[in-house]
Order: structure tokens, then C-alpha cells, then sequence
């Protein structure tokens, strides 16, 4: 089959495959979006009467039929999704198939493209945050009275427990919920319709391709529709990235704490790898891919923000490039979500282990403030405590721990605010999810 925009002449082949990339491939991604895009664009085009009722209902009714399709494929030759389609409508339909493309360009397809798809992973990496805060919190109650050392300087400081520690991860991703919504929140705006950054001369109905397709608003200025992209999907990628920091610190604290030298943690057995040399180890593989892939998703990130940046505006082909990282970044944040969830559903806590290394020193802030309770100025408590360490006696420090009542500290960590929190979050998610699915089960009806 032809090229959407086949001229008098076939174009040199190492060309062709230097252009097209790994597009193709890519493209299998975003075969349903397109599809349900083309369902929705020809809905419009029938309203504004570019083609009648049975035109609309005869490509439709094939759409649908290679939605269903498991086996279609795009081939290099096709360059991309957006002409596979179109071209196998051609093949079915014939002339009809030619006037799906009518008042649109690939450039908004492709942004079509990519905001559904992102709309729909962004969903599923909320799903899966709130699965693992709700792992976390589980954690969280059943551990919030196992006393450990809590660090600074990666060195004992100050009493700390088990509930303090993993609480304050819950609390992050939390906030990291927020950089989610609001990359969802940009996200869901409906490009189609910009064509190639300048409108048609058609009167389309922007609005109604909107709704069809399950968007908050259309997109509005079209020029701005076309310099959008590589944009959004950086500030997707921004959210992915603080996401991924907060995975990777928690995984090198369950690293350090489930050493024989702290052994504080025990991780599974069925999460950890093997050596090939020597019997007895039993290596956490996992937490240190996912500590590294932090700078594999920032990296994608950086690679979108460059490649966009200094751009003229309208579309460049540049633009390509920024598809493959934010579908790579996609799946790897939502696979390291995953799989620090299934660590932390079977982590367990050496309580043993945890108390005995509250040493005496740990307390030494609460004995200048139990002086500064007896009316001495902090500063006096502080160097009468600090020239007589050796002196320090060692404390119940579960008792302690549990005295300390104030908002957030280990006695009132607000656990139940979390909860409250999160199934908010659940609720105001699980009625997105389901509006979503409701206008792409509209379509494929």
C-alpha cells in the first residue's frame, strides 16, 4: 500500500528506514487509540455531513472489526500506526476509506494518540501508587510500635519506629499524587482537530470529538495543540521521575536495614536472586534495579525536554523521538511500582533486632529535654548531656516512643488520616476509570 503522502517518486530505502525508526514498533501501543480516534473523528465527520449515515456506519462497523483484530500488524513499509489504519480501511472499503483522513493531519493524530494512551497509563499508575500506600499503611499500623534507631547523617540520632519510617513514604507518594492529577489534568485535552497546527477550512466540530472521547475540554488554540507535544509528556515523565526517587530511597533503606549489620528488615526469599559463585547468597536484585532505574526514567525525561526545547514552532520531526521514552518510562514506573509492592506486602520486622539497637545514646536529646522541663535553658541541658554520654542510661524505647504525641511524631502518626486520604483518592479514581471506560465502550459499540 501507498504512503499517505506518496508523490511521483518511491523514496530511497536506507532513507525510509532511517525516518520511519522504530516507529512501527512502537506504534502496536497505540493501535486501540488510534482506532478509537478514527471512531470518533468519522462520528464528527458525519455530523457535519462529510459523510452520510451508512458511509459512517460502514467504517464503523470496520474499525470495530480491527479493534477486535489480535494479529494486525504495522510493517515498516507503513511507517506508522495512523497510515496502517487508513490504508486497511482502503483496502476494505474503497473510496470510502480515503475520506476518513478528511480534516485531519497525522500530527494530531499522533497527539490523539499519545493522550489517550497517556491517559489511560496515568490511571493505572494511580491504581498501582495507591495499591502500594495501601500496602504501606497496612505496614505502617501492624509495625507502629517497633522502636528503632532513626538516622541522620547515616548514623544513629534519635529514637524512631518502624511505623514512623514507612508512614513518611506513604505521606510522599501522597504528594506525588498531586504531580500525577496535575499531569492528568494537562493531559486531558482533546488535540484532534488542530490537523496540522493551523485548522481546517471546514467548520469541525472540535468539541464533539471531545466529548466522544472521554476528554475534560478540547484543546484550544491548534497552533499551541502542536507545540504541546514533547510538553505534556516531559511534565508526565516529571511526575513518574519524583515517584521513582521516593521508590528508590525506600529501596536502599530496605537494602541497609535488611543487611546481617542492621537486620532490622527481613526481605522475602522469593523476591531475591542468587549467586553464581558463592551458596549462601541471597542478593535483593530488585531493590537496587529499581534504585537505578530512577536515572533511567530521568533520563527519559531529559531526553524529551531536549529534544523539544529551541523548537520552530509548529510540527518538526523531531517531535518522533518523544514518543519512545514516554512510552518506555510508562511501563517501567508502573513495573518498579509493582513489584516494591509485592516487597513490602512480605516484609517482615525484627522487633528483637530493632529495640536492642536503641542504645543508650539515642536518648540523649530526650534527657536535655527532660533538664529543659525542669526550667534549665536547652543550651546548658545540651552541653551537660553532651560531656556526660558515658553516663546515659539505657530506656524502655517502645515507652518512648509511644510518649511522643505530638502531630506526626512516632506516638500520633495519623494513620487514620492516611486512610481517610487514600480512600478519597481510591473513590475520586475508581469514578474517573469508570467515565473513561464508559466513553471508550461508547465508541466501540
Amino acid at each position: 500500500m501507498s504512503k499517505l503522502w506518496q508523490k511521483d517518486y518511491n523514496i530511497n530505502k536506507e532513507i525510509e528506514k532511517f525516518t520511519v525508526g522504530n516507529d512501527y514498533m512502537l506504534d502496536k501501543a497505540l493501535l486501540k487509540w488510534d482506532i478509537l480516534g478514527s471512531i470518533a473523528h468519522a462520528k464528527m465527520l458525519n455530523k457535519i455531513k462529510i459523510i452520510n449515515n451508512n458511509e459512517f456506519n460502514k467504517l464503523k462497523k470496520s474499525l470495530i472489526k480491527l479493534l477486535k483484530n489480535k494479529n494486525f500488524k504495522i510493517t515498516q513499509k507503513d511507517e506508522d500506526v495512523h497510515t496502517t489504519v487508513e490504508n486497511h480501511l482502503t483496502k476494505k472499503l474503497g473510496n470510502l476509506g480515503k475520506k476518513i483522513h478528511t480534516a485531519r493531519s497525522r500530527n494530531d493524530q499522533i497527539l490523539l494518540d499519545t493522550r489517550l494512551y497517556s491517559k489511560d497509563k496515568l490511571l493505572d499508575v494511580h491504581k498501582s501508587l495507591l495499591s502500594l500506600c495501601s500496602s504501606l499503611l497496612a505496614f505502617s499500623n501492624k509495625n507502629k510500635d517497633i522502636a528503632m534507631p532513626g538516622y541522620t547523617h547515616t548514623q544513629k540520632a534519635m529514637p524512631s519506629s518502624a511505623g514512623l519510617w514507612s508512614a513518611s513514604f506513604i505521606e510522599s507518594l501522597i504528594d506525588n499524587l498531586e504531580l500525577l492529577k496535575t499531569a492528568y489534568k494537562l493531559n486531558n485535552q482533546c488535540p484532534l482537530g488542530s490537523a496540522a497546527g493551523y485548522g481546517v477550512s471546514l467548520n469541525i466540530n472540535r468539541s464533539l470529538c471531545s466529548a466522544l472521547l472521554g476528554f475534560e475540554k478540547p484543546q484550544n488554540n491548534v497552533l499551541y495543540c502542536t507545540n504541546s507535544r514533547g510538553k505534556i509528556e516531559s511534565i508526565i515523565l516529571n511526575a513518574l521521575t519524583h515517584i521513582m526517587i521516593d521508590l528508590g530511597k525506600l529501596a536502599t533503606d530496605l537494602i541497609w536495614f535488611s543487611t546481617p549489620e542492621f537486620n532490622y528488615f527481613s526481605l522475602p526469599k522469593d523476591i531475591c536472586t542468587g549467586s553464581s559463585i558463592m551458596p549462601q547468597k541471597k542478593n535483593p536484585d530488585v531493590l537496587e534495579l529499581i534504585r537505578a532505574n530512577v536515572s533511567v526514567i530521568q533520563s527519559y525525561q531529559f531526553q524529551i525536554e531536549n529534544i523539544i526545547k529551541n523548537q520552530f514552532s509548529g510540527y518538526n520531526r523531531d517531535y518522533q523521538l518523544t514518543k519512545e521514552p514516554l512510552i518506555k518510562g510508562f511501563n517501567l514506573a508502573i513495573n518498579c511500582i509493582n513489584v516494591m509492592n509485592l516487597t513490602i506486602n512480605k516484609l517482615k520486622v525484627s522487633k528483637e533486632n530493632c529495640i536492642k539497637s536503641c542504645t543508650p545514646e539515642l536518648f540523649a536529646t530526650d534527657k536535655a529535654l527532660d533538664l529543659v522541663k525542669k526550667g534549665i535553658p536547652f543550651r546548658d541541658a545540651y552541653k551537660e548531656v553532651g560531656l556526660n554520654l558515658n553516663k546515659l542510661k539505657n530506656i524502655n524505647p517502645v515507652k518512648n516512643i509511644k510518649s511522643k504525641k505530638h502531630l506526626g511524631a512516632t506516638g500520633n502518626l495519623g494513620l487514620e488520616k492516611i486512610k481517610a486520604a487514600l480512600n478519597k483518592e481510591t473513590s475520586n479514581l475508581n469514578k474517573e476509570k469508570l467515565s473513561f471506560k464508559t466513553a471508550m465502550l461508547a465508541l466501540s459499540k
